[in-house]
């Protein structure tokens, strides 16, 4: 099922960009181009308020840094075929490819079952959408979030790039698996 969304985009920081904003406010393409410094429904933070955050709060920390899937496994279901090594927060899910503009029934299933596994079903928990600087798929994933009924959404617009920057440690990550039916 086709997510829609009823609120405009927030104004990214190339006012050319809103040519890649869909009808459903999120961007439908040209993933790795500048981002709005904010998004709707989501506080932005920075390395340290990150690092504060999860000192005290426990979020969710979801990476959503695409990958290939196989495709020649796509009637035996899906498989993901990363590019190069992965490495992202420790402590983090990896949820490829939910931040695509338009999900298919599949990936859709697949990032809301995520989403409820890893909060245990609580709207309300804290989670945190970061890709890579300048990746417009993090912020796409927290609009979708919030479309789904959560409602403590922070997103780390800069990302493993500016975690890294900081001197933070990273460590080999692997996606959440998806299953038969589209859950983990």
């Amino acid at each position: 099922m086709a997510c829609w969304l009823a609120y405009p985009p927030a104004a990214p920081a190339d006012p050319a960009a809103l040519e890649h904003i869909g009808p459903q406010g999120l961007r439908m393409e040209r993933y790795r181009a500048p981002t709005p410094l904010t998004v709707p429904h989501a506080q932005t933070l920075g390395t340290g308020q990150l690092l504060s955050l999860m000192r005290d709060a426990d979020p969710v920390l979801i990476d959503v840094q695409p990958v290939v899937v196989r495709p020649e496994t796509r009637e035996f279901g899906m498989e993901w075929l990363p590019a190069t090594v992965r490495y992202h927060i420790a402590g983090s899910a990896w949820l490829p490819n939910v931040g695509f503009g338009e999900l298919e029934p599949r990936m859709e299933r697949y990032f809301r079952d995520s989403l409820r596994q890893l909060t245990a079903g609580d709207p309300g928990r804290a989670v945190v959408f970061y890709c890579v600087l300048d990746c417009w798929m993090s912020w796409n994933a927290v609009q979708r979030a919030a479309a789904y009924g959560y409602r403590n959404l922070y997103w780390y617009r800069g990302g493993t790039d500016e975690w890294e920057q900081h001197g933070q440690p990273v460590v080999e990550a692997t996606p959440v698996p998806i299953g038969d039916a589209g859950t983990p």
